[in-house]
């Protein structure tokens, strides 16, 4: 991912752990992690994540804490969290958009800046974040932290408040959501809760698939004046994995490398589409990109075909509603592009 991708998608405490809880890490796959498996029994609650960490919990955790994007997906299966922490504040991220957040402790509103006592003061029984692959083949680094801790010395002080959990977020969401609802249902959601969303997204998914057959060219960027032009490769990202998968024709950037290639703004206009999609995390809005003389000859932004890129939570309602969105854009869509 690009310089600051682990921030775009883009303390000192020594407190112990919950009495009743063990967390232990093994050693994860280099080309693969473990699928994550959770369970609830008469006997306590046990979780395997991504990583190969082993959590097993005397009960069924009901204080959840963690990061913005996997928070907001487990809310929307009706497990609220009792803190957040991410690239932003909860409160200004779209994922959250009409939530009450008054019970909810924001300890945490730019990447690696968790306030540690903060957290420790919402006693989280549990701590869950994501964790992304450091190529296209899926591959997983079990000596990096997980999204959103910048390092092994932060997630030393947050194991210390609470055991930490990674989901993966490599290949396709249609796996990754399968796993979050997973997880979601060890926690208390609601079986037909989440089958209803299931159910909803079935229906934009085979929308979406219609407006694709249109044909029209889709780039997914974030752009800033300094930083330039940075065009997302679908297959690296779930969520536009799944889009793909589903029959949204996304532009090939081109480049050898993970995730992004990019460019100088003098370059912007050898990269045509017929809609493009700005990213809603520190990028430059479609207006902003027009005041640049290159790229006010993007196709995509003269014919007024630019919409958010929203980064919003591996869970069947948010997936559903964001392509139903997607799909009206591209079912209004003109073919642009020479």
């Amino acid at each position: 991912m690009h310089i600051t991708a682990r921030r775009l998608l883009g303390g000192l405490l020594a407190l112990g752990v919950a009495a009743g809880t063990s967390a232990c890490g093994a050693d994860a796959e280099d080309d693969a992690g473990t699928d994550p498996a959770a369970a609830t029994s008469d006997e306590g609650w046990t979780y395997t994540d991504d990583l190969g960490t082993e959590v097993e919990l005397d009960g069924t955790p009901t204080r959840i804490a963690g990061l913005n994007d996997v928070m907001a997906s487990l809310w929307n299966y009706g497990v609220e969290p009792v803190a957040t922490f991410g690239q932003t504040s909860a409160a200004d991220d779209v994922a959250f958009e009409g939530r009450d957040l008054a019970d909810v402790e924001i300890v945490g509103e730019s990447y690696g800046q968790i306030d540690l006592e903060q957290l420790a003061a919402a006693e989280p029984d549990l701590i869950i974040t994501s964790v992304y692959p450091v190529d296209s083949e899926g591959t997983l680094d079990p000596a990096s932290p997980p999204y959103g801790i910048e390092s092994a010395a932060q997630l030393e002080q947050l194991q210390q408040i609470a055991p930490v959990v990674a989901i993966a977020y490599r290949g396709s969401a249609a796996e990754v959501m399968a796993d979050v609802a997973e997880l979601a249902e060890s926690l208390g959601a609601e079986t037909g809760t989440i089958e209803a969303a299931r159910a909803e997204y079935d229906e934009a998914a085979a929308a979406l698939t219609a407006a694709g057959e249109k044909g029209v060219s889709v780039l997914p960027v974030y752009a800033t004046p300094s930083e330039g032009w940075w065009m997302a490769k679908a297959g690296d990202d779930p969520q536009l994995a799944l889009y793909e998968e589903l029959g949204v024709d996304f532009v090939d950037p081109g480049g050898d490398g993970y995730f992004w290639q990019s460019v100088g703004w003098e370059q912007v206009p050898d990269h045509p589409s017929d809609v493009l999609l700005y990213s809603l995390r520190g990028g430059m809005t479609p207006e902003e990109m027009a005041e640049q003389p290159t790229a006010a000859r993007l196709p995509a932004l003269e014919a007024e075909q630019a919409h958010p890129w929203k980064y919003i939570g591996m869970d069947y309602a948010a997936q559903a509603e964001y392509m139903a969105e997607l799909a009206g854009w591209l079912t209004a869509a003109e073919d642009v592009t020479p």
